[in-house]
């Protein structure tokens, strides 16, 4: 702007301008700072999809972002057939997932209405210490029927949690623990698609009972994904093409948990720390989601099919599984079980090929409990339970309801091998491996 047209302003013309200089040099450094300009909306970002959950609502008070959870009780379905007194937010366990963007600034109130003292705090977020929300330390308890308000400005994007800091083991071992996502406010190139939140937990209910039990440190018998055990998990629909993104959260009591997806490999691509730069980004196809973390990854769902995704400690794949029981595997039970029903009608040896197929016999099952595995599949019974889901890939989606069990492409289901088969190609199914060829030179 040249002197000649500064001049022209006058005095009041300059103060005005001032003012306006003033305005745009802070408007400047709020951009800077990653918050938005007052007034300007959110730019877009693909919402987060929270299987067998929700999102936490939300009403703009003067530019202000306000939330309100509520801490208390109420009886939980883990899956049909399987209930527990549970603790969480809003009647919810894991809580709603609280849903913003970097640069907005947050007013969460908090309402406890369980029979003891509590907080929340931000597991992650970078925000002033006296929002931290650890009891004793930052804040005092939130007593029962206190509401407590909590306000901060979200700078840093990523997958975050929160949880009490107040009897921890107590509290969040009965599930009161949720998932907290910022995005970035300019979003990343690709964009995902597709944005599936995930909160990984083990639980002890002992088979008839009517509550967990937090005190245990190593029976968890209930493993779940957003609250819920295999067969009750909804399946992850994505179309075919689509970039898609998962956020693993674990406020697991004890164990990591290694989450194996078939069919793709991923890279990880943000920590709960945040994103992980591109050239520091790793391909896997299993991702170790430690307790107290959060893992992000991204893939391309380019493979059409029903792909499980299960935690890979194998305990972690069985409901409500005794693990103090004798090792049956390898016992030749012939003539026993005739024996033994004699004195106990009905009475039959179990375990002595393994435990695949128990889900299947139909037999009894305690009082508020459900079989050990699985549920029946396209192509029989599936002896997987816990902490199991399905990616579900499909072409040209109108909808992302569940499509239903995948309609394979003919010739591209593993079968039986015909005889004919197996003479064509020398294999002998009595022999150890493929004969060598006649002929064939040695190996020495």
């Amino acid at each position: 702007m040249s002197k000649r047209t500064i001049l022209a302003f006058g005095p009041c013309g300059l103060a005005a301008l001032a003012v306006l200089t003033l305005a745009i040099a802070n408007l400047r450094a709020d951009a800077e700072d990653g918050a938005p300009p007052p007034g300007q909306p959110d730019k877009d970002y693909t919402p987060v999809v929270a299987p067998n959950g929700s999102t936490l609502q939300w009403r703009m008070v003067d530019g202000v972002k306000v939330f309100h959870l509520v801490a208390g009780e109420f009886e939980h379905e883990f899956a049909p057939g399987l209930k527990a007194r549970c603790w969480g937010y809003n009647g919810s366990t894991p809580g709603p997932v609280i849903e913003a963007v970097v640069g907005d600034r947050v007013r969460i109130y908090v309402t406890n209405r369980l029979p003891a003292g509590t907080s929340v705090h931000w597991h992650g977020v970078i925000l002033p210490n006296g929002m931290d929300g650890v009891t004793g330390l930052t804040q005092p308890m939130v007593m029962p029927g206190e509401t407590f308000r909590y306000e901060f400005t979200l700078r840093h994007p990523g997958t975050f949690m929160y949880h009490p800091h107040a009897d921890e083991m107590t509290q969040m071992g009965l599930g009161l623990v949720g998932m907290f996502v910022v995005h970035p406010r300019k979003p990343g190139n690709p964009r995902a698609d597709r944005d599936f939140a995930m909160m990984l937990h083990e639980w002890h209910v002992k088979p008839g009972a009517s509550r967990p039990n937090p005190g245990v440190m190593s029976e968890f018998n209930v493993l779940t994904i957003n609250g819920k055990a295999f067969p009750a998990t909804d399946a992850l629909v994505a179309r075919q093409g689509e970039r898609v993104r998962m956020r693993f959260g674990n406020l697991s009591a004890m164990d990591h948990h290694p989450i194996h997806l078939h069919g793709y490999s991923f890279k990880v691509v943000a920590t709960d720390g945040g994103p992980i730069p591109e050239a520091g980004q790793w391909p896997e196809t299993t991702v170790l989601v430690p307790v107290g973390a959060t893992r992000d990854i991204e893939l391309a769902a380019e493979h059409e099919g029903d792909w499980f995704m299960h935690c890979h400690m194998t305990h972690h794949t069985m409901t409500q599984m005794g693990h103090d029981g004798p090792n049956m595997v390898g016992l030749d039970a012939a003539g026993l079980d005739a024996k033994i029903a004699r004195i106990v009608p009905g009475y039959m040896t179990m375990g002595q090929a393994g435990m695949g197929g128990m889900g299947e016999m139909g037999m009894p099952v305690p009082r508020n409990s459900i079989p050990m595995v699985g549920m029946k599949g396209p192509f029989g019974y599936i002896d997987m339970g816990g902490m199991v889901t399905v990616f579900k890939v499909r072409k040209g989606l109108k909808s992302y309801g569940d499509p239903g069990w995948f309609s394979h492409p003919p010739d591209s289901i593993a079968r039986a091998a015909a005889q004919a088969e197996l003479r064509a190609d020398g294999i002998s199914p009595d022999a150890d491996a493929i004969d060598k060829p006649k002929g064939a030179p040695s190996r020495k």
